[in-house]
């Protein structure tokens, strides 16, 4: 821990507050939210131009140094929430963290993260207020330290932000670019988008979307509203049909491989009130009897390991020069900042995604002999699956998902195939410390 404690201090300026806090158990992933990450904009150019800073929904977070005691390291700062944010719903994105935290708002205990590499989101909306909000966070030793890998060398606290949503929009979103399941000449978008009430009466909400081909071509808009009752959610879902899709199928074996854009939108009384930029490929992975399939073409991953770099620029170049060496699948170690799936999109590279449980590979399968084996610990193992899920799924370019590096075999990790699986029917769920198990597809 004091390797992380004096690399943190290096890379933040030091403040003048001193606080010391404890961890907080009780309140463990309670506000942690778990969600694609698609930053909301006021305007289409904004959204077009990844403007985030000019529409209102964002503010920067970066904490400086208040206290150190040797075992743990306090960090954070004064966030000024304008009034109109106190009216909608507001959360913390943190990224680049490199160790375990306790999230405190305003002196109150938010969240407990064992996770030192995988970002994370938070629900802040019941903890903030208008004016000076005080945001901490106490690093520390995990309390499941064996799971973790060495998060990359990266800016502290780089791509941390808090964003604002008004209390009718868009709360998360399913999208894939797939075949007719019929087997007809032509695609079919398959988009979900998780609409949201923060209101306690119910209220209509209305979503829509527009998809433009490789070529600049628009070609489907459509909007709908539903009615939510308070404080809910509600899936409205849309599937029309993409003619000339197979001109424009996205693979690895390509050079440029083509992407589509697509636009999330809501609307109230005739205005637009957000949007959100997505980019998706034509193409769908199935497991079909053993084989990682594509457009009825087997798949077979040329592997090579990579975590994002210091930067976007250093980690396209990385990825660049992998292709050109003729891999065509990265397999992280963790989950990855958004822009590093954006990049192997665009590049035209598959990944296969693994969740931080690093636990080694001893397989003592007496009841909490290993860390895989400990009932006692299932909620952070499917903590850690979830949190990699919900980051990558959206994303072209992932063709299956790991559990985690070897860790051994057991309950744990049963549960966490389990949870996986039923969220993911498509894609192969693979873990190589299962040794023959059922709970791993290839």
């Amino acid at each position: 821990m004091k390797r992380t404690i004096t690399l943190l201090t290096a890379l933040l300026l030091a403040g003048s507050a001193a606080q010391q806090a404890a961890a907080q158990q009780a309140v463990q992933h309670t506000a942690r939210i778990h969600r694609t990450q698609a930053l909301p904009y006021d305007t289409r150019h904004e959204a077009e131009q990844r403007l985030r800073a000019d529409g209102g929904h964002y503010i920067a977070f970066t904490p400086a140094v208040s206290a150190t005691d040797g075992t743990s390291l306090t960090v954070g700062a004064e966030v000024a929430i304008p009034y109109e944010w106190t009216d909608g719903l507001v959360f913390l994105h943190l990224e680049n963290v490199r160790s375990a935290y306790s999230l405190q708002v305003n002196g109150q205990p938010v969240a407990e993260v064992e996770d030192s590499a995988t970002p994370a989101d938070f629900d802040l909306t019941p903890f903030i207020r208008q004016g000076d909000n005080d945001i901490r966070l106490v690093l520390r030793e995990s309390r499941a330290e064996e799971l973790n890998a060495d998060p990359a060398m990266r800016k502290a606290f780089s791509e941390s932000y808090l964003y604002f949503q008004t209390k009718r929009s868009i709360r998360d979103f399913e999208i894939a670019l797939v075949p007719d399941t019929l087997g007809r000449d032509f695609g079919m978008l398959d988009l979900k988008i998780i609409a949201q009430n923060g209101f306690n009466y119910e209220e209509p909400v209305t979503v829509g979307y527009d998809i433009y081909s490789p070529q600049g071509k628009l070609l489907e808009f459509d909007m709908r509203e539903v009615t939510i009752p308070g404080r809910s959610v509600d899936t409205v879902r849309f599937s029309p049909f993409i003619y000339g899709a197979f001109a424009n199928t996205w693979s690895a074996d390509k050079k440029n491989p083509p992407l589509y854009k697509v636009m999330l939108f809501t609307r109230r009384e005739g205005t637009y009130k957000e949007y959100m930029p997505l980019r998706i490929g034509f193409g769908k992975t199935e497991l079909q009897e053993g084989r990682i399939m594509r457009l009825g073409k087997e798949i077979v991953p040329v592997t090579a390991v990579l975590n994002a770099g210091a930067d976007r620029t250093a980690t396209a170049a990385e990825l660049r020069k992998l292709k050109a060496a003729g891999k065509n699948t990265i397999c992280p170690e963790y989950s990855q900042p958004a822009w590093f799936y954006e990049l192997c999109d665009e590049i035209g590279l598959y990944v296969i995604d693994r969740a931080n449980i690093h636990a080694g590979g001893s397989d003592d399968r007496r009841v909490g002999g290993t860390p895989a084996n400990d009932p006692a610990r299932v909620d952070e193992f499917i903590e850690r699956v979830k949190a990699m899920y919900y980051r990558s799924r959206n994303f072209t370019c992932v063709i299956a998902y790991a559990l985690g590096g070897p860790s051994g075999n057991g309950y744990n990790m049963y549960k966490a195939y389990e949870w996986l699986k039923s969220v993911e029917p498509s894609r192969p769920v693979i873990y190589e410390g299962a040794a023959g198990e059922w709970n791993s597809d290839l």
